[in-house]
Parts: C-alpha cells; sequence; structure tokens
C-alpha cells in the first residue's frame, strides 16, 4: 500500500483547500457565463434589429413611391405649361386651341389627381421614416443594455481569472514542496472523483459527507498512520488525525 508521513498527508488537505477555491471560481465563470439576463437579451436585439430591417425597407419602398408620385407631377406640370405657352402665343387653328383647352382642363385634372396621391405617398414617407427613427432608438436602447450586462459580465470574469490565476500559482508553488508519487495519487483521485483528500471527522468522511460504516472504520484504524487510506465512498485520500477521531 503507498504510505507517506502522516504530517504530509495533513499538508494534502490545503492542497484540496485551494482546489476546491479553484473549482468554486470555475462555477462562478460558468454561472456568470450563463447569466440568465443574457439569452432574453441577446433575442431582443436580434428581433429588434430584424423588425428594423423591415422598416428600412418600408421607408426605402416609400422613398421610391414618393419620388415617382414627384416625377409624376412634375412632368403633368411640364405638359400643362407647354400647352399653356402654345395657347397663349395665339398661333394656329381655332380647333387646334380648342383641343389644347381641352387638353389643359384634363391635364389640370390628372395633376390634381396626382397631387393627391404625392400627398399621401408624402405622409406615408414621413410616418415610415417616423417608425424607423423609433425603432433605431429601441434598437440602440436594448443593445445598450445588453452591453452593459456583457460589460458587466466580463468584468466579473476578468477579476475571476485574475484570482484563479493568482490560486493556480499559489497551488503550484504548494505542490513543489510535495513528493511526486504521493501528488500523483492525490491527483489521480481528484481528477477521478473531484476530490483529492478530505478528513476522516469523528467516523465521518468529509469528502463524502458520509458516515463510515463500523467495518471501514475497524479496517481504517487498523491501518498504519503512514498508509494512506481512501474514502470508501467518494474515492478521496482520507487524512486522519488522534485529534478527530
Amino acid at each position: 500500500m503507498a504510505k507517506a508521513a502522516p504530517g504530509e498527508q495533513m499538508r494534502l488537505l490545503d492542497v484540496q483547500a485551494l482546489d476546491g477555491k479553484l473549482r468554486g471560481l470555475d462555477v462562478q465563470a460558468k454561472a456568470l457565463k450563463e447569466d440568465p439576463r443574457l439569452p432574453d437579451l441577446h433575442a431582443g436585439v436580434t428581433t429588434a434589429k430584424s423588425d428594423q430591417v423591415v422598416l428600412d425597407t418600408a421607408v426605402g419602398d416609400a422613398q421610391r413611391a414618393l419620388t415617382k408620385a414627384e416625377d409624376d407631377v412634375a412632368s403633368v406640370v411640364a405638359r400643362i405649361e407647354r400647352d399653356e405657352a402654345k395657347l397663349n402665343s395665339g398661333t394656329g387653328l381655332s380647333k387646334d386651341l380648342m383641343a389644347l383647352q381641352s387638353e389643359i382642363e384634363s391635364l389640370t385634372k390628372r395633376r390634381s389627381d396626382l397631387e393627391d396621391t404625392e400627398l399621401e405617398a408624402m405622409e406615408a414617407f414621413e410616418e415610415a421614416t417616423a417608425k424607423q427613427g423609433a425603432q433605431r432608438d429601441l434598437v440602440a436602447q436594448m443593445q445598450s443594455v445588453l452591453d452593459e450586462v456583457l460589460d458587466e459580465v466580463r468584468s466579473k470574469l476578468g477579476g475571476l481569472k485574475m484570482e484563479r490565476d493568482a490560486t493556480l500559482a499559489e497551488r503550484a508553488e504548494l505542490a513543489a514542496t510535495f513528493d511526486p508519487a504521493l501528488l500523483a495519487i492525490y491527483d489521480r483521485a481528484l481528477a477521478k472523483y473531484g476530490v483529492g483528500a478530505a478528513r476522516l471527522f469523528h467516523g465521518k468522511s468529509e469528502g463524502s459527507g458520509m458516515q463510515l460504516s463500523a467495518g471501514d472504520l475497524v479496517e481504517i484504524k487498523k491501518a498504519p498512520a503512514d498508509t494512506i487510506v481512501f474514502c470508501p465512498d467518494s474515492g478521496a485520500i482520507l487524512v486522519r488525525s488522534e485529534d478527530w477521531g
């Protein structure tokens, strides 16, 4: 059976304390990365941006409709001005002048209808532009909230990383003081069970949190103090002390 001086076994608890701290820091980091606010905020920003695209398209369509209406009015106005110029010149046959007068009247009515269409197009464009502006403000607001949360998460993660790096350095320094064979046994237990070493305190393993059976306790008490014994439930090295019996 593997052996190590009782004092060395006791010092494994210091390593375990650091490994427990590292695990706690990792749990905190995982919780931060899974901040429950983030999914809803990301989804909200994505939806708002998608709605923004729809409104941008609507503004483009409204702009084109307005431009067409303006061009139609301008075309009719130009024709009216040409006809009026011919009519006012007084040249030409009487029937031609009468035809011009009739066309001007028809074009004038057409102009009125087109100006109504132009007005409707202008109103539609202004409405679409207003909705577009409001949506842009909403997107900016939602993005700002998301960015604030992300900055908060990144800041906390940065703090945890600094603490983790410092703890890793402390752990490496402490680990270097152990016999490699003993530390290898500890590390195997830690990797396999999540706990490398734990106290045996009043018959209870602090690795599993369970009270050991009478039979297990008898076997452990029979083992010499320098013999490494393991928790039957957690697989951790059980660190014994007469003061904890």
